[in-house]
């Protein structure tokens, strides 16, 4: 593999996260704007992100309120500037937790709901609706137990989190 220049390099690197961004609930041109926030040594306006990403002003706008709804960005104050600037949060630990914490409130405490719902809303007095109510308890079951662990893991510090894990694939 030849050596690349930074920018192929960022360039790569932006694409990447934004394509596997999809996979943890975030849309590929929002993981791009983070990405490219990330890796910026500066704090960035709304119109170096257009440039850079060759995206409109509305998909800016849009995907930069959604990341600070995420927490994983934030507006930097320029003195003597009128525009908004944005900077990422740098430490990838808070990032990783950051995205686990907005997943567990966005997917798993709607789905925990939902089947406490069902749960309460049918009595289990046929064969077909107690099957029903074993899977539902089941999935229940799963998606506590998924909570209970995402919790353990964003109360943990990064140490402790490296410890476990190296203990987990030493054995």
């Amino acid at each position: 593999m030849s050596l690349m220049e930074l920018k192929e390099a960022k360039d790569k690197f932006i694409h990447t996260w934004g394509t596997l961004a999809t996979q943890w609930g975030i849309n590929r041109t929002m993981a791009q704007i983070h990405a490219l926030l990330l890796l910026s040594s500066k704090s960035m306006n709304a119109d170096e992100i257009m440039a850079d990403l060759q995206i409109s002003r509305g998909n800016v706008n849009m995907n930069l309120r959604d990341l600070m709804d995420w927490g994983l960005i934030y507006k930097q104050l320029l003195p003597g500037e009128r525009k908004e600037y944005f900077i990422a949060e740098k430490d990838i630990w808070k990032v990783a937790k950051q995205i686990a914490k907005e997943r567990r409130r966005r997917e798993i405490g709607p789905l925990i709901e939902a089947m406490e719902d069902i749960k309460e809303g049918i009595q289990p007095d046929t064969a077909e609706k107690e099957e029903f109510l074993k899977i539902v308890n089941d999935i229940s079951k799963v998606s506590v137990f998924a909570d209970n662990t995402m919790t353990s893991l964003l109360k943990s510090d990064e140490n402790w989190l490296i410890n476990n894990f190296i203990k987990i694939f030493n054995k």
